[in-house]
């Protein structure tokens, strides 16, 4: 496979995986929520800074050491669910203060890199998108091909990311979405920690 049709059949289906269900999405969504669009912004910065180690994995042909060394995605995963009770344990803490009384605002200023480390590690330990990648990068990289196949592939991963999640944060600015979290933001918030914490068992079992 090669040339333009091929590159636009891969950038299509990258873009259906991006926001298929996952602790990208759930995160993400709730920080634009509730710092705004720049702290979103930030945050699709860093996951697009994961999404060029798993990028640069798949397209290198790497990917078969998650076949070969089955302890290494054991490790992944385990890392990847430890993160994402940790996570759930913040905004916790966040709603009992919420709940005890305290006034709960929405974020607007900025947090600084706060918001690009917690998208960074978020997919650096997210197996989902290391499989995916490895799994949707393999067919496009059989056959013959010119030297800069395999870069243009990393580019359309990773840009393609980095704007999706951006416009998916801008979008969610949108003001009655925002007027709507701030009167129920703390049960959101809930909402998006049992979600979390859900797929956190998920990875745990398996």
């Amino acid at each position: 496979m090669s040339g333009v049709p091929d590159l636009l059949a891969f950038a299509g289906v990258m873009a259906l995986g991006q926001f298929s269900p996952g602790p990208d999405m759930v995160l993400l969504t709730r920080t634009a929520l509730r710092e705004g669009a720049g702290a979103g912004v930030r945050m699709a910065l860093g996951i697009g800074c994961g999404l060029m180690v798993h990028a640069g994995i798949a397209v290198a042909g790497l990917a078969l050491v998650y076949d070969r060394y089955p302890q290494f995605a054991m490790i992944l995963r385990w890392g990847a669910a430890c993160y994402l009770l940790w996570l759930v344990y913040q905004i916790g803490r966040e709603c009992r203060i919420a709940w005890s009384g305290a006034i709960y605002e929405i974020e607007t200023t900025p947090s600084g890199r706060g918001a690009f480390l917690r998208g960074l590690f978020c997919n650096l330990l997210n197996p989902k998108a290391a499989i995916f990648l490895a799994a949707v990068c393999a067919p496009f990289l059989r056959g013959n091909h010119p030297g800069w196949w395999p870069v243009a592939l990393w580019v359309i991963v990773v840009g393609q990311g980095w704007l999706l999640w951006s416009l998916w944060a801008a979008l969610l600015q949108w003001p009655p979405l925002r007027g709507a979290y701030r009167k129920v933001g703390t049960w959101i918030d809930a909402a998006f920690g049992l979600v979390l914490l859900m797929l956190a068992i998920y990875l745990i079992v398996g």
